[in-house]
């Protein structure tokens, strides 16, 4: 009779890999796109610009994670931001502490306060995204690809779905919702093109019955986000819109689906066009 042999497993070794969170957090302020930077207070990268994040501390979610490294870093509350995982980032070599793979995630909120630097964070501020993109801002670690993917899912996010509403304190207005399109994309929209996409788009926005009274023109109806999450259809980016920056912005309209003849829009255009008067 063959006698059992008892098998003992050894314990694996203990991981020497950590989990660590980072948060790209976009507003719109004073009419450009902007994100929260922190200046690290410790080593490495002691001084530089970075995303806001850290370590996860054992028995802690990575949503809870994030929200708490947010409040702890800039004082700013999640609780009412669009919060959604963006991707994992693992390069062997991006963490010069040892092997440390972070799970950053993307926050929208509407003209989010000033935020007040805390814990291994020595100053935060929010900065405007084109100063990165073009190089006059340089962020530690991997954090500039963090961004710029943060980027491309926000604008491709505007394109699918209604989280532009995100952006915006209700109630608002048609303008102030493509204002959020226009410092996103950073593109200029035809107003009038873009009401009709928006006004077409059942559960987008729902008005409210009042208006605003602008300190010029006429008054603008007000709204609130509809029930609607996508965009059926979508409003699509061209393909001819300036990506140099708003330099160029003002000579180029983008133009939602390019199915649709000029006919169509310039049809549209000067049916909602206002009349002006040149007379003072």
């Amino acid at each position: 009779m063959a006698m059992s042999k008892t098998v003992r497993r050894r314990r694996p070794p203990a991981s020497l890999i950590a989990a660590a969170v980072d948060l790209v957090i976009f507003t719109v302020r004073d009419g450009r796109l902007q994100v929260l930077l922190i200046e690290r207070g410790n080593t490495p990268y002691r001084g530089h610009a970075a995303l806001p994040g850290g370590f996860v501390r054992d028995g802690e979610t990575l949503d809870a994670a994030a929200r708490r490294e947010l409040r702890e870093e800039t004082g700013v509350v999640g609780d009412n931001l669009h919060l959604e995982q963006l991707r994992a980032y693992g390069e062997l070599d991006r963490d010069p502490r040892g092997r440390v793979i972070t799970i950053a995630y993307l926050a929208l909120g509407p003209d989010l306060p000033t935020p007040e630097a805390g814990t291994d964070a020595s100053a935060a501020h929010w900065t405007p995204v084109s100063t990165i993109l073009h190089g006059r801002v340089a962020l530690a670690f991997d954090h500039e690809e963090i961004l710029r993917d943060g980027l491309e899912r926000a604008r491709s996010h505007l394109e699918h779905t209604t989280i532009a509403t995100a952006f915006c304190r209700e109630p608002f207005t048609i303008a102030d919702l493509r204002q959020i399109y226009e410092a996103v994309w950073d593109v200029a929209l035809d107003p009038s093109n873009f009401r009709r996409k928006v006004m077409k788009t059942e559960g987008f926005v729902v008005p409210i019955g009042e208006r605003r009274l602008p300190d010029v023109g006429r008054p603008a109806a007000l709204f609130r986000r509809g029930l609607a999450e996508t965009l059926t259809p979508p409003l699509t980016r061209s393909s001819t819109a300036s990506a140099s920056g708003r330099g160029r912005r003002a000579r180029k309209a983008v133009k939602f689906h390019a199915t649709e003849i000029d006919e169509e829009n310039f049809q549209s255009y000067v049916h909602d066009r206002p009349v002006r008067s040149r007379g003072r």
